[in-house]
Formats: structure tokens, C-alpha cells, sequence
């Protein structure tokens, strides 16, 4: 990305879509700037980047819950809906992390802290969420430090 801030970027491609007429692709930009807005009268605040990232991470999550529980319910039509809306959110997030980047930054992070057995769970996955805000999925993560930690 460029020196444009994440929700400039978020505008400029509502734009785009809108000159292009892709109502798929526009209607879940609305959906990120509902939100983004939703927040800014909540808590008076403006979304910076690092706000913005959580937030399309949280909605891309929320994305994959849903689009599962639709594969469980044989509804594959709306998972397929789930899973579009999953492409244009992860177009504004960082380039997603391998699972070998993700091991090399928890065996880097179990190390800096000297953790030993699942009591250090919680400083281990502090060290990692804001390496990995928005560049992985945070349950995987999870699922990935609990099996180090155990071995």
C-alpha cells in the first residue's frame, strides 16, 4: 500500500465499484463502512490503520463462521455469498502469512518470553497478535501455539 491511509483506500475502491456497477463487490464495501462509522459515533473516535485491520479481521472471521454453519446447514448458495464477501474484505488486509512464517514468528515468540506449558498461552499470544493482526486467522494461531506448547 502506499502512504494512503486503509479507510482512504476502503473510499477510493466504493468509488470504483460504484463507476464499475458491481453491486456484490460495492455492497460489502458499504458493509466495512458501516462499520467503520458505526465505531467512529460509538466511541468518538476516528479508525486509524491498526483499528481498521482489526476490524476486517473480525469481519472476515465473522465471514467464515457464518459460511460454515451454511455448509453444515446444506445452504451452499448462501456460503458461497459468505465467501465472496471473504475475497473483497481480504483485498484491504496485508498479505496473509504461511503457516511456516506463523511457526518461525511462535517459536520466536515462546522463546523471547521462555514459556513452558499452557500457563504461557496467554504472554505468548499477546507477543503475537499485533505481529499477526490481520495476516492470519488468530484461532488458527491459537490451535498452532497450544500444539508447541505441548510438545
Amino acid at each position: 500500500m502506499s502512504d494512503q491511509s486503509l479507510t482512504d483506500t476502503i473510499r477510493a475502491a466504493m468509488k470504483a465499484a460504484m463507476k464499475a456497477r458491481d453491486k456484490e463487490r460495492l455492497g460489502t464495501i458499504r458493509l466495512i463502512q458501516a462499520e467503520f462509522k458505526r465505531i467512529e459515533v460509538d466511541e468518538r473516535i476516528e479508525v486509524d490503520d491498526a483499528r481498521a485491520l482489526a476490524v476486517l479481521d473480525k469481519m472476515v472471521k465473522q465471514r467464515r463462521d457464518s459460511a460454515q454453519q451454511y455448509i453444515d446447514a446444506d445452504r451452499t448458495e448462501l456460503a458461497d455469498k459468505e465467501n465472496a464477501e471473504i475475497v473483497v474484505l481480504q483485498e484491504f488486509l496485508p498479505q496473509q502469512l504461511t503457516e511456516d512464517e506463523i511457526i518461525a514468528l511462535i517459536d520466536e515468540a515462546i522463546a523471547a518470553s521462555g514459556a513452558e506449558g499452557m500457563a504461557a498461552m496467554g504472554p505468548v499470544m499477546g507477543q503475537l497478535k499485533p505481529k499477526l493482526a490481520g495476516r492470519a486467522d488468530m484461532g488458527a494461531v491459537s490451535g498452532l501455539v497450544k500444539a508447541r506448547l505441548n510438545a
